[in-house]
């Protein structure tokens, strides 16, 4: 087993659904006594912006007894030309873990393999884990197992999306991955359970889930309009959510969200969306991972 959580499947299976069943444990107790990070410490280096990561983290590690430090590029050596790997090194002498959030994957493999301390991706090019350990729970709680079901992805092949084709493998259902084929590499999925279509619509039907992500994401700024004119077919709409599982499908998006671009106000804001107990499921399922890699 992995000591770093850089990819949804560096855990197998049998260990992610213990980390989410932990998470149920905290969602009900959410600091329990004794605290089991006491003493512990957890830096958090982001070269990117962050909300829901930077908040969930700092609020798990102070709950459960334990102490964050935050570092942006320009507040670290970093920014004035530290090899990434003396930062890691340096980094596994001060504390007990390390969330790493940067656009370039190959810089995280590196800094994790460098460190002495577990390393997580807090979101990088390649994946976000800690999102999709949030949305296995949620869906779990509102639909039970996710084994055997259909997701339907609308949209931009993002960081997310990588990380629900690891999922779709590990939990065995169903990923339909509708985009323009300009945004999607065949190479990038050769299990059966992963499908691609060019018709959202085609995606939708049917489908337990509805996910999405916002159209530009960071660090791709200059393609916005090549990318809102490629994805505008691929708004996630009320007419798009009828054609789901008895037209019952839950919506979930990683947020920030973009009403009137990638989701329509009516689906995010209505009763099948899920997003805001996604959103604080980030809490809970960091508070099992970190319990889980400092002191199993």
């Amino acid at each position: 087993m992995s000591r770093h959580f850089l990819h949804l499947d560096d855990f197998d299976r049998a260990t992610l659904d213990h980390l989410l069943q932990r998470s149920l444990s905290f969602k009900d107790n959410p600091r329990p006594s004794p605290p089991p990070l006491a003493g512990r410490t957890l830096a958090m280096l982001f070269t990117q912006h962050s909300t829901r990561t930077r908040v969930a983290f700092f609020s798990a590690m102070a709950q459960l007894g334990g102490s964050s430090i935050f570092l942006a590029p320009e507040h670290s050596q970093l920014d004035r030309g530290e090899p990434i790997e003396d930062t890691a090194c340096v980094l596994s002498r001060f504390v007990d873990a390390i969330v790493l959030r940067t656009s370039s994957h190959e810089a995280l493999l590196r800094f994790a393999d460098a460190a002495t301390v577990p390393v997580i991706n807090g979101l990088s090019a390649a994946g976000h884990p800690c999102q999709l350990m949030a949305d296995m729970l949620t869906f779990r709680e509102h639909r039970g197992p996710i084994t055997g079901c259909t997701v339907a992805w609308i949209g931009d092949v993002s960081n997310v999306c990588r990380s629900y084709m690891e999922a779709a493998r590990l939990w065995d259902f169903e990923l339909r991955i509708a985009t323009p084929e300009e945004l999607w590499n065949p190479a990038q999925a050769t299990d059966p359970r992963i499908i691609w279509t060019k018709d959202p619509r085609q995606a939708a039907t049917g489908a337990h889930l509805v996910v999405t992500d916002v159209w530009v994401s960071m660090g791709l700024e200059q393609d916005a309009l090549r990318r809102r004119r490629l994805l505008a077919p691929y708004q996630v709409t009320p007419e798009l959510m009828a054609l789901t599982h008895e037209q019952e499908a839950l919506f979930m998006h990683c947020l920030p969200a973009h009403r009137g671009e990638e989701v329509s106000a009516a689906v995010i804001d209505g009763k099948r969306s899920v997003v805001w107990d996604e959103a604080e499921n980030r809490l809970h399922t960091q508070k099992a991972l970190l319990e889980h890699l400092l002191l199993a």
